[in-house]
This record gives C-alpha cells, sequence and structure tokens, in this order.
C-alpha cells in the first residue's frame, strides 16, 4: 500500500529482481533507498542495514511509524554496497536525471544502482538514461512498471555526463529572477495560474495570524506579505521539503518592504495529518492529484485541515480546478460559501466559520 491507498505497482516491481533471484540482496555493508516508500515487498527483505532517503512528509512519516531508518540529508557514503534507488516518476525529467546521478555518486566501484518507474511515466527513457550513464543495463518488468539496473564501472561511467546531470535539479531563478525554484518542486518554472488568479482576487484586510497550506516555494505567502499589511504571522506548511526550503530562501527578505514585520514559521508537514496551530485566515491552493491520476480526497484533507484550524470567523481563500468537487465539505465545514471567481478552468472560493 502507499500513503494515499491502493497497491505499490513500483515498489512491488523495483524489489522484483530479488524475488525472482535475478539479484541478491547484499549481505554486508548498508544499503540506500532514495525516494523510499514503505510497502508489503520492502518487507521482504532484510532490512536491518537499510537506509531510507525521503523528502515527501507523508511517506517519511510511514517510513518512521514502520521502525525503518529514515534520515533524508544523508551524508554518508556507501562503500562496497548494492545502493538500491527507486526514481519514483517524477514530473521532470531533469530531476530524475538528477537522482539517478546522485545515486551514482553515492555508489562505491562495484555497487549496483536499481530503478523502477512506470511503463507511462519513462520507464524506457530512464533505462535509455542509466545506460548512458553506466554502460550496459538488465531489465524487467511487472505491474505495468520497469525495473532495471547497472553495474558501476570505472571503465564504462560517463562522469561528464555524471557531473553534467548532478547539477540538474540545482535551484535556478524564475519569474525574472523574483524566486528560486529547481525541477521536481509543483510548477518548478513559472507562476502557476490557479495561484496567480487566487492573489488576484485577495483582499487586503487579512490580517492576524495565517497560513498557507501547501506553500510550494512560496509564491502565495509572498503575495499576502506583499497585499496584506495586517498579516501579523504567516505559517507555511509544505509536505516537499526541498519546495519548503526553496520558500525559506524566497521569503528570507520579505519583510523588508512592510512597515510591520511578519512573523515567519516553516513547517515540514502533512496537512492531512491536521494542523496544531489556530489562524485568523487560510490560504491554499491544495493538491489534488497523485502522478496522472486526480485525487480530490486530498483537496477535501486539505479544506477539513483548514476548517478544524480557523477560529471564529476565520476565513479560507482557497483556488481550484473547476471540475473539483469541494463544494459539499465546504457547505459542510463553513457557515458562509462565496464563488468569487471562474476563470480560466479554476475557481476561487471563500468560506467564512460561523462567528458564533
Amino acid at each position: 500500500m502507499n500513503a494515499f491507498g491502493g497497491d505499490d505497482a513500483a515498489l512491488e516491481t523495483l524489489m522484483l529482481p530479488f524475488a525472482s533471484g535475478a539479484l541478491a540482496w547484499p549481505r554486508d555493508g548498508r544499503t540506500l533507498f532514495v525516494h523510499a516508500r514503505d510497502g508489503w515487498p520492502l518487507r521482504a527483505m532484510p532490512l536491518d542495514r537499510l537506509v531510507c532517503e525521503q523528502t515527501f512528509k507523508p511517506y517519511a512519516d510511514a517510513l518512521q511509524r514502520g521502525g525503518l531508518t529514515l534520515d533524508a540529508n544523508a551524508d554518508e557514503k556507501f562503500p562496497l554496497v548494492l545502493v538500491l534507488v527507486l526514481l519514483l516518476p517524477p514530473r521532470q525529467r531533469d530531476q530524475a536525471r538528477a537522482d539517478l546521478a546522485r545515486a551514482v555518486q553515492r555508489m562505491a566501484v562495484g555497487g549496483t544502482v536499481v530503478a523502477s518507474i512506470a511503463n507511462n511515466e519513462g520507464a524506457r527513457s530512464g533505462e535509455a538514461d542509466m545506460q548512458r550513464l553506466l554502460g550496459t543495463v538488465h531489465n524487467l518488468s511487472k505491474n505495468h512498471c520497469r525495473v532495471f539496473w547497472a553495474t558501476l564501472r570505472e571503465e564504462t561511467l560517463d562522469r561528464a555526463l555524471l557531473d553534467e546531470w548532478s547539477q540538474l535539479d540545482a535551484p535556478r531563478p524564475i519569474a525574472d529572477g523574483r524566486f528560486l525554484s529547481r525541477p521536481g518542486v509543483f510548477a518548478w518554472d513559472r507562476i502557476d495560474a490557479a495561484s496567480e488568479l487566487l492573489v488576484s482576487r485577495l483582499p487586503d484586510d487579512l490580517s492576524g495570524r495565517c497560513a498557507d497550506l501547501g506553500a510550494g516555494f512560496g509564491y502565495l505567502s509572498a503575495e499576502v506579505l506583499v497585499r496584506c499589511p495586517r498579516v501579523a504571522s504567516l505559517d507555511l506548511y509544505e509536505a516537499d521539503a526541498r519546495a519548503l526550503e526553496l520558500a525559506q530562501s524566497n521569503l528570507s527578505n520579505a519583510n523588508e518592504k512592510r512597515a510591520t514585520p511578519a512573523k515567519l514559521d516553516y513547517f515540514w508537514h502533512d496537512v492531512t495529518a491536521g494542523l496544531t496551530h489556530h489562524y485568523d485566515a487560510v490560504v491554499m491552493n491544495p493538491p489534488f492529484h497523485q502522478g496522472r491520476a486526480d485525487l480530490p480526497e486530498l483537496g477535501r484533507a486539505f479544506i477539513a485541515a483548514a476548517a478544524d484550524s480557523l477560529v471564529k470567523g476565520g476565513q479560507l481563500w482557497m483556488v481550484a480546478n473547476r471540475h473539483l468537487p469541494y463544494e459539499a465539505i465546504l457547505h459542510e465545514r463553513f457557515a458562509t460559501v462565496r464563488n468569487v471567481a471562474t476563470e480560466r478552468g479554476f475557481k476561487v472560493i471563500e468560506a467564512t466559520k460561523a462567528s458564533s
């Protein structure tokens, strides 16, 4: 099962070489699992020397609940061991290549890198990339996914390509240099059109303690700080640690033009698990998909978390794709719900909690 329910086909396929005997799980040394996810296929392996990396909070929480060793920022080298890497289908090929390069940099000569990708997310391209970087590649297929692996050998490693790909997910300026972003982050190379529409409709009288749920690289929060001088504090919640790191950088000078600085806090947090603080206002462009599939229950969970965290009379300002079915939970959890704008396939909604 994955963090959102359902079978984890990519994880099961990743374990296929070991289950079939094509590869042996290492008896000595430690194994690194990049983009790790817990699940029954992983539990069939010896896990006492497994080190996991995961920057997505729901998966990281599941790994910790399962008692697995988690180190999202491990600098440890893994000499003479198998390096197990799950290249989950990212939104950009640049991130996949950077992940592969980083995995190879963590390997010792003679180590093995293993990757699993869904067929419709670029499995053949991923395998071709591994072959370009390392040489001979082996593969197996199952569950509409492909698992492929290669051994690190000095004579077949393309070091120039390794150096090039290792820089592909480095932060870079976007929006005429106003923000830093990086491949793999939501809408990484532009200002998201839905968020931009929400910003255009935000009132300037938001005040008190506010929160941005699913803050990404910080665009909505930056605009709140510019447009709403009465906001006293702003908490940014983001499940992707890589995005949250960018938001901290992007908002480092956000108070320079404010007459009264706002207190800023950053939370690497799964919003669907609920919030512990209470707010006068919440803004958000909630996620609604996993991979290619719509997952509107994610957006509904964000709405529920916002409703639970708002004080009496508190306001929610949100944007969503027009077709997403959020009205029922909005009317259930809020006293008033107003459709502020419907444009370009999006809807901006203001919802207010009862004042008593």
